[in-house]
């Protein structure tokens, strides 16, 4: 019996082992697979090549005027680079590697979430007649095309948390204001853009100054961040720039066109209205009132906050600066504007503002209105996948450390350059940050020298400069869609005001490397700024006489 059961006991342990085997050999074959691939390296890893495919879909998109297929070739570029150009590895690189791996990227995923429940509150909003409601208040209170974009440059300032969250939530509550006084999308999703990085980039309260903490090793990042803020020049000068102009009612290059067609009627200008059909912010419930726009907003605000600290660890005993700092923006936002969502209509069902079957009937509606943003995000992630693994971030790396010897108070102006310029290829201000932060630190080592300070905020003004600047940049692809304008027509609009802001904080950085003022190089920058926008003025004249003066 002791035998028998012996035996039985030995066969049912092999038998185990032999079911265990077979489970784990695919297990144990992935594994090193994954291995091999992780250690794969391109021919072209960390060259010129790298950058490459997103300047081909950046000339692209500028050149043919559409941006998706650009967007793709600047993806099959890049996995062509990235396979050595064997056919079958670029197809699995593009499509598996490429496409599929974005969307299956938890933080993209989070992000994606968002921008679909933001969709959604925009239906509800509309629907419920609060955006017709707030438009026909404003419409009271506000008079002249300058004071809606004032009130939407202000209302973009008091939104800091988050870029997204500030381009979405402003384009929605300010553009029946803006279309009313005839204001094109175009300009409308310049200053969105224009008061959602740069602000993020000041406010030590948000998910920009969270990022930037991050990337600063052994050191209080935060309170380091807070020290750069007077020599972010390019944020400073980007705001004070859109109050001038406003003030002046200067508008040059596309954008001149686009405001003096606004002016007479088409707030379009060209025919790509992708948008058009997303719904009437004028149609709705005729009782909506103002409340009905408020409910949603200071919901989702409020949500979006405590989902960002929530992430940080707030609720397990951090303080709140910490959790800030140590948040998930894709998470928090997720989550925040979730339960804003269903805060929303509960009070909208309990007030009897809407059925629930007409709120459940704006979740397709607010997907819909983001698939133009979600398809050219996808695209984006894709190219910027590429980029990372053809070793973009490496060269630029090992390009500066090797140029930073004996530049000294010059270096604060070449940093602002190459993190332009490396942001506006990639698409990626906080891939900039990670890559150009630490080798500024590395070349001052102390945090109280002031060429220390002023090369870490280079490096942030760099890259929300070229964040600004570049199409496949996800803040302005929410820009886009924030103000329901055609994706190029908002780049091609926006770059000429961008790159002059950009010439001036670089003539600033200069400056400020040398007499390591903020105050002083600030104050020199903004004449700078404000004598150009007078010679443009007085070349361009009022911008709101010369529509009146054209057939």
């Amino acid at each position: 019996m002791r035998t028998k059961s012996h035996s039985f006991l030995r066969f049912s342990f092999l038998t185990a082992l032999g079911a265990f085997t077979a489970l784990s050999l695919p297990t144990l074959i992935l594994a090193a697979e994954e291995e091999a691939a992780e250690v794969y390296t391109p021919s072209m890893y960390a060259t010129f090549w790298a950058l490459v495919p997103p300047i081909i879909a950046i000339a692209l998109a500028l050149i043919t005027k559409e941006v998706y297929s650009s967007l793709f070739v600047g993806i099959v570029v890049g996995a062509l680079f990235y396979s050595n150009f064997n056919l079958e590895n670029t197809i699995n690189k593009v499509f598996s590697g490429g496409i599929v791996a974005s969307l299956t990227d938890s933080y993209n995923l989070g992000i994606l979430v968002f921008l679909v429940i933001l969709g959604t509150m925009v239906a509800l909003m509309n629907k419920a007649g609060g955006s017709a409601a707030f438009g026909r208040w404003a419409s009271e209170h506000i008079k002249t095309r300058a004071g809606a974009q004032l009130a939407t440059v202000l209302l973009g300032v008091l939104i800091f948390i988050d870029d997204y969250f500030n381009c979405l939530t402003v384009g929605s509550v300010m553009r029946p204001v803006t279309d009313k006084h005839n204001i094109s999308r175009a300009k409308l999703s310049y200053l969105i853009d224009a008061t959602a990085a740069p602000v993020c980039i000041i406010a030590p309260i948000s998910s920009w100054a969270a990022a930037v903490s991050g990337f600063v090793e052994g050191e209080d990042g935060l309170s380091l961040f807070v020290k750069a803020i007077p020599y972010n020049y390019y944020a400073l000068l980007t705001i004070l720039m859109m109050v001038i102009m406003i003030l002046l009612r200067v508008e040059y290059g596309t954008m001149a066109t686009h405001e003096i067609n606004a002016i007479k009627g088409d707030i379009y200008t060209t025919p790509e209205r992708p948008y058009a059909n997303a719904g009437s912010d004028s149609e709705g419930n005729p009782k909506g009132t103002v409340l009905d726009l408020l409910i949603p907003i200071i919901s989702v605000v409020i949500c979006c906050v405590i989902g960002m600290i929530y992430t940080g660890g707030f609720f397990s005993g951090e303080n709140f600066v910490t959790a800030f700092s140590n948040s998930d923006a894709s998470v928090g936002l997720a989550l925040g504007s979730f339960f804003g969502l269903v805060i929303t209509v509960v009070i909208y069902l309990i007030r009897r503002v809407l059925p629930f079957r007409e709120c459940m009937s704006c979740l397709p509606d607010g997907f819909k209105s983001m698939v133009p943003a979600i398809l050219i995000l996808t695209f984006a992630w894709t190219l910027k996948g590429m980029t990372d693994g053809l070793g973009a971030k490496e060269f630029v790396a090992a390009m500066m450390s090797s140029a930073s010897a004996g530049l000294a108070s010059f270096l604060p102006a070449i940093i602002f350059l190459v993190a332009c310029l490396l942001s506006f290829a990639t698409g990626t201000s906080w891939g900039t940050f990670g890559i150009l932060i630490p080798i500024a630190l590395a070349v001052f080592p102390d945090p109280s020298n002031p060429l220390c300070i002023i090369s870490v905020s280079a490096c942030m003004a760099g890259a929300v400069c070229g964040d600004h600047c570049s199409p496949i940049s996800d803040t302005t692809i929410m820009a886009s869609a924030g103000g329901q304008c055609d994706h190029l027509n908002h780049v091609s609009t926006q770059l000429p005001y961008a790159v002059t802001c950009a010439a001036i904080s670089f003539v600033t950085y200069i400056v400020a490397g040398y007499v390591k003022s903020p105050w002083i190089s600030l104050v020199s920058g903004a004449l700078m700024l404000l004598i150009v926008v007078l010679i443009l003025r007085a070349r361009t004249g009022n911008i709101e006489k010369k529509a009146a003066t054209q057939p």
